[in-house]
């Protein structure tokens, strides 16, 4: 009876070892694939749409894949100072900003989001949406494997191409055609501080259709565009 019992655990040992192998080993060829393919479509956008489906709203999923090099450089530049200016410098994770969002919560504040944009590109590229410890040590995990193996270049394409941008809109190309008439190359630098100041609630705020709240945002993030970037970075459309 022992040494069934003895078996049987073994047994068990091994099972949740090969599955554990399993999900590593495909979790890192996904991150390996698409350091190179584009990202054509997200877990986000398909919530999205089941969203609007169980909501018996229309259906709208805009999106178009293009390089980094058909972005406007602006709109790099807004991102990061709207969402994350020590974007190059840290490896996945802003601990200062982790610390002060704890400390803000614990004075009896509201709890307020401090991820990257490296965070952001590993959640809406790989897993679904919604808070648990589960969901986010996942996106620690993605976001350790997104910096080791891609490289800054590749997580701000992924992230401008894949990050929603209004309802139905996701990514730079999708937004300038929708929002602006034009490509997302041609966006100009105070359209790119109106698309950054809609990232904390695309489906709230319009860049289309700024409200005074988000024409002041705006202000605030051309602003610090100016004192960030007086140096300029080294990829992107310069257009």
């Amino acid at each position: 009876m022992k040494e069934r019992k003895k078996n049987g655990f073994r047994r068990l040992l091994i099972w949740c070892r090969n599955i554990f192998l399993f999900l590593f080993l495909s979790s890192l060829l996904a991150v390996v694939a698409l350091r190179f393919i584009p990202v054509y479509y997200t877990p986000l956008m398909f919530s999205r749409v089941f969203e609007q489906i169980r909501e018996k709203k229309e259906v709208k999923l805009s999106h178009k894949w293009v390089p980094l090099s058909q972005i406007a450089q602006p709109l790099v530049q807004a991102v990061i100072a709207s969402e994350d200016n020590l974007f190059m410098e840290h490896h996945g994770f802003d601990f200062d900003q982790i610390e002060k969002a704890l400390d803000e919560a614990e004075e009896g504040g509201r709890m307020r989001g401090a991820s990257t944009i490296s965070q952001q590109t590993a959640k809406n590229v790989f897993l679904w949406q919604g808070k648990s410890y589960l969901r986010k040590g996942l996106e620690v995990y993605f976001t350790v494997l997104i910096e080791l193996v891609w490289n800054k270049e590749r997580i701000m394409e992924v992230y401008l191409n894949s990050i929603e941008m209004g309802e139905g809109i996701y990514g730079a190309e999708a937004v300038a055609g929708e929002h602006f008439g034009k490509q997302a190359y041609q966006l100009t630098k105070s359209e790119a501080a109106l698309i950054a100041a809609t990232l904390p609630n695309p489906r709230t705020f319009d860049s289309g259709n700024p409200s005074p709240y988000m024409l002041r945002r705006q202000q605030q993030i051309m602003s610090l565009m100016d004192k960030i970037y007086k140096v300029e970075m080294g990829y992107g459309s310069t257009k």
